[in-house]
Formats: structure tokens, sequence, C-alpha cells
């Protein structure tokens, strides 16, 4: 590979919106590149009297934002990819790459090859959230690439290939998701009505509205000594150890003895069980609030601590039928009436819990809904697996694909 600097492959653009010939102003995000100004602050920010000093910037130009971030320590470069010329504030560098492959040159900026040149020879200045760089130092960014323009462009080629196979596989999880959403709607029937809008064949009567406590048992967690705690053994699940749908894996897991396990035996969670927080934050439903339920989908043998109820349905109540009914917007805004204390540690009271009404239909109803979200459930973490593997074998590439 050649050893080349910024200034040898690229120019400055130092065209400027003379006359206001250009009206849309663009900016440079860390997140989503370069896009309308209005589309990411969904307003006009830029002086429309000022922007004769903007620069010009053309689709596939470059842009330097030096703005400072967690997704971009030096700030972000990023290319026009718009599709239209556009303007842009003085305080970014604009540049425009002559003889090489452009897409190449767009993914050696999303590597980490380029930050130690900046660290060495920029400084984050007067402002904590602006990188400060000259012009002349910033020319001298030293640039590795392929003599060859084929090595170039297949480089370019397969990892622009594989970023839009990660983009279709974020649309099918987001569109997975919304049909989740959806069918929890239709599915179950609406508030003050006893039939839901999608049923399947076979089945017509109305449901029934029964309280949480009605139609389950629970058993509330048990608060295990910290002196009980040891490094591997039966591990003991707590609130942190709860993510968005699952028990997680944590750094910071504990555990006990066998002898503690099979004294405390009845707070083993089981298959098929629902979770639900009793302690947490004042909030939607997020992976920290009280009241907010997760199923257990294998039997591992874990622990109940305190601060969690473990609930199952009783007499032929379907446990994931009841489950898919907490996962409705109209649960969460009931705890939301119940939950005390303050913002960081609200609780609700378990008998508060129980009032919580659900709707209960026949068992064999309630098995097919149950086991249909189940396998869309299963669906989507399927394609969120697909998902996390590809972003795992794409920043592989950018680490081992550049020097």
């Amino acid at each position: 590979w050649e050893r080349k600097k910024l200034g040898d492959v690229a120019e400055k653009v130092i065209q400027k919106n003379n006359n206001n010939a250009f009206k849309n102003v663009l900016t440079n995000s860390a997140e989503y590149g370069i896009i309308s100004q209005r589309d990411f602050f969904e307003r006009n920010i830029a002086n429309k009297n000022n922007i004769s000093t903007y620069y010009i910037v053309q689709n596939d130009d470059f842009v330097y934002n030096p703005r400072i971030s967690n997704l971009a320590p030096y700030g972000p470069i990023n290319r026009n990819k718009t599709g239209y010329t556009g303007i842009i504030s003085p305080l970014y560098y604009v540049f425009r790459v002559l003889n090489i492959n452009t897409a190449f040159i767009e993914w050696y900026f999303k590597t980490t090859c380029w930050h130690k040149f900046m660290y060495q020879h920029g400084d984050s200045g007067a402002r904590s959230d602006r990188f400060s760089i000259k012009d002349n130092e910033l020319k001298k960014l030293p640039i590795k690439l392929p003599a060859d323009d084929m090595e170039q462009e297949k480089i370019a080629k397969t990892l622009t290939s594989l970023d839009n196979t990660l983009q279709l596989h974020e649309r099918k999880c987001e569109e997975l998701a919304l049909i989740k959403k959806a069918l929890l709607q239709k599915l179950f029937p609406k508030k003050d009505e006893f039939k839901p809008e999608v049923r399947y064949k076979n089945f017509s009567d109305a449901w029934e509205q029964r309280k949480l406590g009605e139609v389950t048992e629970y058993i509330k967690g048990f608060a295990f000594k910290s002196k009980d705690y040891k490094k591997s053994g039966h591990r003991i699940i707590r609130v942190s150890d709860l993510g968005k749908d699952s028990i997680i894996n944590n750094n910071d897991s504990i555990f006990v003895t066998d002898e503690i396990s099979k004294q405390q035996n009845k707070y083993k969670i089981n298959k098929n069980e629902i979770i639900i927080t009793t302690v947490g934050s004042k909030a939607e439903l997020k992976e920290s609030a009280v009241g907010r339920p997760i199923i257990v989908r294998n039997s591992l043998g874990y622990l109940l601590n305190q601060n969690l109820v473990k609930i199952h349905g009783k007499n032929n109540k379907d446990s994931r039928f009841i489950y898919y009914q907490l996962l409705q917007p109209r649960y969460s805004q009931y705890i939301a009436t119940i939950q005390r204390g303050n913002a960081n540690q609200a609780n609700i009271a378990i008998s508060d819990l129980w009032n919580y009404r659900i709707f209960i239909t026949k068992h064999n109803e309630q098995q097919k809904i149950g086991n249909f979200f189940q396998q869309l459930d299963f669906l989507i973490t399927l394609h969120q697996r697909k998902l996390e593997k590809l972003k795992q074998l794409k920043k592989f590439l950018l680490q081992n694909m550049f020097i």
C-alpha cells in the first residue's frame, strides 16, 4: 500500500455561496451522516441573511465536523450522499477527493486509523465539545491505501454490500416489532370491549375480564445474604439482570452454593414463568422501570432475588397468554397509577398489581395466541442475532481491512 497525505489526494473546497445561490443548508451528524439541517433539527437553524458565507457542498464532497461525541471522538468525516448540492457552515472543513476511489476513502474515515494523528496534532480547544486542528495540519493527515485502484474498489464494494445487508436486517427487525405491536392490539380486546378484532377460526365467545391476582399464583423473591455470594454455582437473578425482554448475562453475576439453592428451592425460576420488577425507576417500562415484565423462555435453575416477583397462570390459565397482555400500553399506564416513591426508586405493592384486569378466554384460544406470539418473538430474536453478527463482522472488517 502507498502512504499519502490528505492534501495529496484531496483539495479543500472554498467556494462560497455567493448571492445565496443555494439555500438547502446541510449538517454533518456522527450518527446520520450529511443530511438536511431542517430534517436533523426539525427546523431551520441557519440565518438566511448569513448563508452567503457558507461553503458549497457538491454531491460526493466530504465534510469534517469538529464537534466531538461518543460516536466520533475527533469529530465525524462524512461524504455527501444526498444526491444534491447544498451549503454548510464555514465552521466545517469541506474537501473533494481526487483520482482515488471515493467510497474507499469514505470507509477509511469510518475506521479509527486516522484518530492517532488527530490526537497528536490537535486539541479540544476552549470548548470541550469541539476538536481543534488547523487546516494545514489536517492536510498532513496520513492515509494508507492500495496502489491498485481495483483493490480500493473491491474493499469499498465489500463493505458497502455488507452495510446494505445490515440495513435490510435493521429494517426487518423494525418491521417485525411494528407487526408485534399491531397484533397485540388486534388479538386482544380493546378497552371496554369483550371480543378481539382478529380471532382464530371456530372461536366466537365473548371474553371475560378478571383480576391478575385471580388467575395467577406468585412468589416474591428472597433476600439472599451477601455473605453467601460465590463466583460460581446457582445464579441469583436481580433487577439488574433483566434485559429488555429476557435475562441477560452480566459480568457481575452473583451465585450461591448447591446447599443454599436446595434450601431456597421455591425461589427457582421455571420455564414460562413471568418475572415482574416491584422496585425500579418511574419510567415507561424501560429496562430499569418498576412493574416491568419478562417471560422466562428456558428453565435454567436460576433463583429469584428480592424486588422481583414471579407469577404463573393457575387453573389452566396460559402464562404466555397472560404475559403478552402485560406488554400492552394500558398495562404500563396502570403501573404509572400505582407506583410510589421518587423517580429513581419507585415501588409497587403486590396487592395493587393483582388488581390489574386482564382478559380471559377458553384455554385452547389462550394457547393458540400465546404460542403465536412466542413464535413471533423467536423470529424477532433470530433476526436480532443475525443483525448483531453482521455488526460484529462490519466492525471486524473495518479494523482489519485498513492500515
